[in-house]
């Protein structure tokens, strides 16, 4: 790691954090939150957050069929309608820069979820773009795993 960032700028760091919090009361799933939260992982290669956000998911039961089908979410009947909206709405803030938020990425969320789910998935998408930014920007890796799961 480049830098010890969350000892050198603790402040900054808890409120990062604090958002996290907030949206884990906001009353949107956790589930969707984490899927969210590896989805934009991904996209943006970031390996600590995909593995602590696969890591999370696998904890609270998510299915290896649904880990695995998430980097092809839109060909998979592993995930519901409202899921895949706030995935499209995921990748879309995710390449804002190409896409510029599109309405047809931003209009179908209101068929699945209100204004402040809506508001907490834009959050959730937007916190996880900058924890991404901050563990590329200082090579934050995974975090190590025992022997016996780095064999398998």
């Amino acid at each position: 790691m480049r830098l010890n960032y969350p000892a050198i700028a603790p402040e900054t760091t808890r409120a990062l954090a604090a958002v996290n919090a907030a949206l884990l009361r906001s009353g949107l799933d956790k589930r969707l939150i984490d899927l969210l939260f590896l989805r934009v992982s991904q996209i943006n290669g970031c390996s600590y957050c995909v593995d602590e956000h696969a890591r999370d998911l696998r904890r609270a039961g998510e299915s290896n069929e649904r880990l695995d089908g998430l980097a092809a979410w839109r060909e998979s009947p592993c995930f519901t309608e409202a899921e895949k909206v706030a995935l499209e709405w995921a990748e879309a803030l995710t390449h804002v820069d190409a896409t510029h938020a599109p309405d047809a990425a931003y209009e179908p969320l209101a068929h699945h979820y209100e204004d402040k789910e809506i508001a907490s998935i834009t959050y959730a998408i937007t916190l996880m773009n900058a924890w991404n930014r901050v563990a590329i920007g200082f090579r934050r890796g995974p975090s190590p795993r025992s022997a016996e799961h780095r064999s398998s």
